[in-house]
């Protein structure tokens, strides 16, 4: 017995001098309010300002409101199953997402988690989803194109690499259809597109992301979802997280196209999550920095300078309005944030002019320093033919006679708008759009019936595929024009192939 005492005595020695105090200091708090995605808690007095908190069961929350009593903590997930009287306790980070390459052709939540069911995604790397935009001299102004594919767009308002390009209208008008035929014409140009899901239905992603995956669109795309069915904390975080998977790319020198479907939303989840967080409501009962809600996420897109490796990150966002009134004060605020913004109208869509931009509504404060040469030189007057058709139109429903100018006016008018529709998820390469263009305003379509336009461009495009390629990959060259006596010829050679002149 006095052996093993000994024995023991020396064990327990051992243990006292190989001890090493292992402790865990958290500051914690107690939830004393919880509902509608908002909880409240009690106790966290050094809690930082989008701080990450951990409750109780795992889910965690970002801090929004630092009040002298308690903490208004928006919860990041699953609510029902936080109580009163649970404890929560700081995590000392700022929230932050997953980025990277390992993205690339998933679809995850606005917390960067997968749901599409293809395994796990760990990339190693994170960025903080608010993160200060590039300052004015680390930029450098758009000069670049960024081809949608879409004749109106890249014709009529053309965006830039770099630019913040706003797309407006009802409700089924067309607008994610812009959206997805810019980030099919993305493919093969070395652009990372993200699309980012904001308060749709899962159907409706689960289709836009189906389309894509069908036209090898997801092999350069990140999708982010934060569908209807979730609590607004995602749908407010999900715009963010997508810019700081894009910022990932843009501070690597490469270009990125991001895509905000839609910012209303956004700011409709925002609103509840202000009034539930007790904030003061201001007009139209939101708060009053839903502005600074818009402008630091969009200020984030940027055409970096050459120092910081030239990366580019351009942003489209959209807006859905209420019987067009595009006065109102969400659509107000980001038309002022933007360089430019395509108007789609519900009229047009429903005559059957697809897309449906509105030419007269529709800007882009980048202009010409957006379009390569040759586009500039076709569709230098193709918005003022436009406005004056529209006009003469109005005008000529009350009269009958028109002298030849005006009939010539009113031809070309309806042979513009004609050559601006587009089929769905086709976009158009820039040369062939510069050789319809300019087939258009040099008079080669004037003795074109309207209602062959298209079946014409079809069969012309294939025609010069076949006979005039070189001339094709002149323009893809050069960004100019080839010389005009061989286009104008080559076209005319198809003419006289076809049978659609009268």
């Amino acid at each position: 017995m006095a052996i093993k005492a000994n024995e023991i005595s020396s064990l327990i020695k051992q243990q006292i001098e190989n001890f090493t105090p292992d402790f865990e200091v958290a500051e914690t708090g107690v939830v004393t309010y919880v509902g509608d995605g908002i909880a409240r808690a009690y106790g966290l007095e050094n809690a930082m300002s989008g701080e990450l908190v951990e409750f109780e069961n795992g889910v965690y929350g970002m801090a929004q409101n630092l009040d002298s009593t308690d903490v208004g903590i928006i919860v990041l997930g699953d609510f029902l199953n936080i109580r009163e009287g649970d404890t929560v306790k700081r995590t000392g980070k700022i929230m932050e997402v997953q980025v990277g390459e390992e993205l690339i052709g998933r679809v995850v939540n606005a917390l960067g988690q997968p749901v599409d069911g293809l395994g796990d995604i760990n990339t190693g790397k994170t960025r903080p989803v608010e993160a200060p935009a590039s300052g004015v001299m680390q930029r450098k102004s758009v000069s670049e194109p960024l081809q949608t594919g879409i004749k109106a767009i890249d014709a009529l308002v053309p965006i830039g690499r770099g630019q913040r390009e706003l797309i407006i209208g009802d409700r089924q008008t067309g607008k994610t259809s812009v959206a997805i035929d810019a980030i099919l014409n993305q493919k093969g140009k070395d652009i990372i597109c993200i699309y980012v899901a904001i308060g749709q239905k899962e159907s409706t992603v689960r289709t836009q992301v189906e389309a894509l995956r069908k036209l090898g669109a997801m092999d350069y795309t990140i999708v982010v979802t934060a569908s209807a069915s979730q609590p607004s904390p995602l749908l407010y975080i999900a715009p963010y997280a997508g810019a700081a998977m894009g910022e990932e790319f843009m501070y690597d020198g490469k270009h990125v196209l991001i895509v905000y479907d839609d910012l209303s939303k956004q700011a409709v989840a925002y609103r509840e999550l202000s009034l539930l967080l007790r904030r003061p409501p201001g007009r139209e009962a939101y708060p009053g920095d839903v502005f600074y809600l818009h402008s630091r996420l969009l200020e984030r897109a940027a055409q970096l300078s050459d120092d910081l490796g030239g990366g580019s990150m351009t942003a489209l966002p959209f807006i859905e309005t209420q019987a067009g009134d595009i006065s109102a004060y969400i659509a107000t605020n980001v038309i002022s944030i933007t360089d430019g913004q395509i108007f789609l109208e519900n009229d047009l869509f429903y005559s059957g002019v697809r897309p449906a931009i509105d030419a007269g509504s529709s800007v882009s404060r980048v202009g010409g320093a957006a379009q390569i040469k040759a586009m500039k030189k076709v569709a230098g007057t193709l918005r003022l033919d436009l406005a004056s058709y529209r006009e003469l139109e109005a005008f000529t429903q009350f009269g009958s006679d028109l002298d030849e100018a005006t009939q010539a006016k009113l031809n070309r008018g309806r042979r513009t708008v004609e050559v601006l529709k587009q089929p769905l998820h086709k976009p158009l390469p820039v040369e062939k759009q510069v050789l319809i263009l300019y087939a258009l305003t040099h008079g080669h379509l004037d003795d074109v019936p309207v209602e062959d336009i298209l079946d014409f461009e079809s069969k012309m495009f294939d025609f010069f595929d076949v006979n005039y390629a070189d001339l094709l990959q002149v323009i893809t060259d050069t960004k100019d024009l080839p010389d005009e006596a061989k286009l104008d010829a080559a076209i005319k050679a198809f003419k006289k192939t076809t049978n659609y002149v009268k």
